[in-house]
């Protein structure tokens, strides 16, 4: 398709802003997605101020921010991750409004941060569908257990939120685990 080209988001993919809960959908399957709490809250503008320090001249960084995974054949979604960056590369300034403002493809960086009603099984279908739209990283990150896990196509990595841990596939990316999860 050609770069000037922006594919047509489905109405079944269509949500408002206003509601709520907020709803996404994996492969036409509608998920509320999970009221959030203080923990919740805090780790969510923590980890986008790191990226958005990191991010600048690079890209854009967004909390709660709706991508839509258009398939050619099959299901598409709309996800919603906790935070978000996506490069200018991918996403340049000269793109239509609508299409910066709704993107059709993955974040280059999704982190879903674990809230306790959340599904293993949900997760781990946003986790495949992130990746297979272009995401280079997915960041799983769990206040109870205090760890943070990398999911790329390479593999999975989990470290105890310690200190620094590097975001592999991003050069120079480097998270302070001991702020992000200070006071939770």
């Amino acid at each position: 398709m050609p770069a000037n080209v922006v594919p047509v988001i489905p109405p079944s993919l269509e949500f408002t802003d206003a509601q709520k809960p907020y709803v996404e959908s994996i492969g036409g399957r509608r998920e509320p997605k999970v009221s959030p709490r203080r923990r919740h809250a805090l780790l969510q503008w923590r980890m986008a101020a790191q990226l958005d320090q990191w991010a600048r001249g690079r890209g854009e960084v967004g909390t709660e921010w709706r991508f839509y995974l258009l398939e050619s054949k099959g299901r598409s979604s709309s996800l919603v991750p906790d935070v978000a960056y996506v490069s200018f590369e991918r996403l340049p300034r000269e793109l239509p409004e609508d299409a910066r403002e709704r993107p059709r493809l993955a974040p280059d960086i999704a982190v879903e941060i674990l809230s306790p009603g959340d599904s293993r099984t949900t997760l781990a279908e946003k986790i495949a569908l992130y990746l297979r739209h272009g995401a280079r990283v997915v960041i799983v990150l769990d206040p109870i257990a205090r760890t943070l896990t990398q999911h790329a196509a390479d593999g999975v990595t989990t470290a105890e939120a310690r200190g620094s841990i590097a975001i592999r596939e991003h050069a120079g990316l480097v998270l302070d685990a001991d702020d992000l999860f200070a006071n939770l």
